[in-house]
């Protein structure tokens, strides 16, 4: 049987300058493992477009599953999901049923869902890769 190879790549600036220590790719490693999936490589890359988008193409050179991790909060240097819709030249669209857990999750605590999570993300373009 062939070995099911994966790639983690965490992606943000507050990681790479050590503000916030990198706790997910640790559990992912351990997880992977744990059913037989040997990790080959774990990447880091700020929030720079260009780096995100060529770390995506190296990963898919080398490994079987890539599992991303950051980049995904509502604020401006969060690229992870338009650059993932550049790469794969698709459009980002809200999931309806998900988003109406996501909002249940902010009723059941009192909140309101934040306006900012339902704006557009910046940053990547949908142009195709090249």
């Amino acid at each position: 049987m062939k070995k099911v190879l994966a790639e983690l790549i965490t992606i943000g600036d507050e990681i790479l300058s050590g503000q916030i220590t990198d706790t997910n790719s640790r559990w992912m490693s351990a997880e992977l493992e744990a059913v037989g999936i040997t990790v080959i490589r774990k990447t880091s890359v700020g929030d720079q477009e260009d780096e995100i988008l060529n770390s995506f193409a190296e990963a898919e050179k080398r490994a079987d599953i890539i599992l991303i991790t950051g980049g995904l909060g509502p604020t401006s240097d969060d690229r992870t999901k338009p650059c993932l819709a550049r790469y794969f030249d698709c459009e980002l669209k809200i999931h309806e049923e998900a988003l109406a857990e996501v909002t249940e999750f902010f009723v059941s605590r009192g909140r309101e869902l934040p306006e900012i999570l339902l704006a557009p993300p910046r940053g990547c373009g949908l142009r195709k890769r090249t």
